[in-house]
């Protein structure tokens, strides 16, 4: 060793040279023990902690996503989650503090026993939440969904851990079956209330339509074509009937006329004189007086009918009726002259002939007279019966006219109220529809939910399937014992480094002949190395010889006891 010689960097602040392998090399040399000592230190430590920490087993479990056996297109699915979300919200259910407490205080798996002797059972939960139970969902595409599920649970007991998962399967798969019946049963009530509901809306808007038809019968706007038809029609036989009357009138007017010629005729036959089988008529203007009262009387009663059918059909002040009456006036005026004429035209020939017709001798009976007037009195009789049916049927045709105009008047009143209803009918009939409509439709939905109850019982539908089992580990997941022991060697190496770095910074003594030509710039004739006492040394070595074996014994006892107690502890 050479003299130590304390540099002028005490002093004056000197840089250091830069360092060689060679000098590295030196370092290393010089501070052997406290590279040593961490690298030690840290195998022994790194293999005891990875030794003592116990087993951890990992058991797992895939379950897989059955897709239903029914297409939608058949039979559509009521629950408005897919089995993947469903999943989601089972995983919360199934790791909740009241789940998790019946598996770790289940008496065939007795979980947690150390822990939960020294911890809170809440605290133990957590922990099992958090660090020991794994559910990984496996994404089959971004249209299907999950296809598969992963459940893995870490724990020192490999058999436990196989029992837990399986617990914890089961639990996915109860969960699941009460799950979908549950929503299937809320579904059913739902849309049983909802049905319900609607008939007895239905029901009700039923019979409010109904009474309300009844109530306005004949009014309702569904039935304005038919009472526009039937207005139509009586308005047809209006018309059929006026010209029935006055085709009836016209008759009336030719058989009186007719009646009043014959009658003419049969009166002149009375006025005849019957002398020596002679036959002498009446006057000419008598004659012609006669045939002109009798048209005069058939033509103001004509008029007189036709005048009282205007005024049923018409107002009084119809033009028509007012032309009538004036033509009426000047017929009857005319007719009180005609008959004056008549009557002093009469009066006269029969003073005339009042004494010739004393003394008329009635010798013999004229046989083609008597035959002439009887033929007259038939034909009279005759006319007389068919003026009594036409009389008849006037009365007929003006009856059904009076109930013709009856009924036109009703339905013309039916027309007139049916704007009046129209809008309030068709709120109703609108109201009524959608509550029809809207039951219709709750009848498909409750006929869907039970095809959906009968798949769920069927197990047709979506459904969960262990795709393998809860596997029963054989060896520990972890800890990872020689990663351990290679990192902590690894960490104690680079800490004796670092110490040893440390200490070769704090030593400022030149070491070498290279330090002493790089700090005093002086040449170096020689050197002279340390000498020490022999027994100090001997007696150095021997104590370094000493610490050291007795750190590598009680190393080895430590690691020692650590295996011991790994492989009579592990499962």
């Amino acid at each position: 060793m050479t003299a130590s010689i304390e540099p002028v960097s005490n002093y004056v602040a000197i840089s250091r040279r830069a360092l060689d392998l060679e000098d590295y090399i030196d370092i290393a040399r010089r501070h052997a023990g406290w590279i040593a000592g961490p690298v030690l230190a840290g195998i022994v430590i790194s293999t005891i902690v990875a030794f003592i920490m116990p087993n951890v087993y990992v058991s797992q479990a895939e379950m897989q996503i059955t897709p239903a056996q029914v297409s939608d297109a058949i039979v559509k699915s009521t629950i408005n989650q897919r089995l993947n979300e469903r999943i989601i919200q089972m995983e919360q259910e199934i790791l909740s503090r009241t789940s998790l407490s019946q598996i770790i205080q289940d008496p065939r798996l007795d979980l947690y026993k150390s822990e939960r002797a020294k911890e809170p059972l809440e605290d133990v939960i957590e922990k099992m939440r958090t660090d020991d139970i794994k559910i990984q969902i496996q994404s089959a595409g971004e249209s299907r969904g999950a296809s598969a599920f992963f459940i893995s649970f870490s724990y020192n007991d490999r058999y436990k851990a196989q029992q837990t998962v399986q617990a914890l399967v089961t639990k996915f798969s109860d969960s699941n079956q009460v799950t979908q019946a549950t929503q299937q049963t809320v579904v059913k009530n739902l849309v049983h209330d909802e049905l319900s509901e609607a008939k007895a809306q239905r029901d009700q808007l039923n019979e409010q339509l109904t009474k309300f038809r009844v109530d306005n019968s004949g009014k309702l706007p569904e039935q304005m074509s038919l009472n526009m038809a039937e207005l139509t029609s009586l308005q047809q036989s209006a018309g059929t009937i006026n010209d029935g009357l006055n085709r009836l009138e016209q008759e009336k007017v030719q058989l009186q006329t007719h009646l009043q010629t014959l009658e003419s005729q049969m009166s002149l036959y009375g006025m005849f004189d019957k002398q020596d089988g002679a036959v002498t008529a009446a006057t000419p203007l008598l004659r012609s007086l006669s045939q002109k009262l009798s048209s005069l009387n058939s033509s103001i009663e004509s008029n007189e009918s036709q005048l009282a059918l205007l005024k049923r059909t018409y107002r009084p002040n119809f033009p028509e009726i007012r032309d009538m009456e004036t033509r009426l006036d000047e017929m009857r005026n005319q007719r009180d002259d005609t008959q004056k004429k008549f009557d002093d035209e009469l009066a006269k020939w029969q003073d005339a002939n009042a004494a010739a017709s004393k003394q008329v001798q009635k010798s013999k009976t004229d046989f083609g007279t008597a035959r002439a007037i009887t033929d007259l009195q038939g034909q009279i009789d005759s006319t007389k019966t068919q003026i009594r049916n036409n009389d008849t049927q006037r009365q007929l045709l003006i009856s059904e006219q009076e109930a013709n105009k009856k009924n036109i008047e009703n339905y013309e009143s039916k027309l007139a109220a049916t704007s009046g209803i129209e809008a309030v009918y068709g709120d109703m009939k609108d109201s009524q529809r959608s509550a029809q409509d809207k039951y219709l439709e709750l009848q498909r939905k409750q006929e869907l939910a039970e095809q959906n109850s009968d798949l769920l019982q069927r197990k047709a539908g979506e459904n969960l399937d262990v795709l393998d089992v809860p596997s029963l580990p054989t060896q520990p997941a972890k800890p990872k014992r020689w990663m351990i022991v290679g990192a902590g060697t690894a960490i104690s190496f680079i800490v004796g480094l670092a110490l040893a770095g440390v200490q070769e910074a704090k030593d400022t003594s030149l070491k070498n002949l290279k330090d002493v030509r790089a700090y005093t710039n002086l040449p170096v004739l020689c050197s002279i190395p340390l000498l020490e006492n022999t027994l100090l040394v001997r007696r150095k070595r021997r104590i370094a010889y000493l610490g050291w074996s007795a750190a590598i014994i009680i190393g080895l006892l430590a690691v020692s006891a650590s295996l011991y107690y790994h492989y009579t502890t592990a499962v």
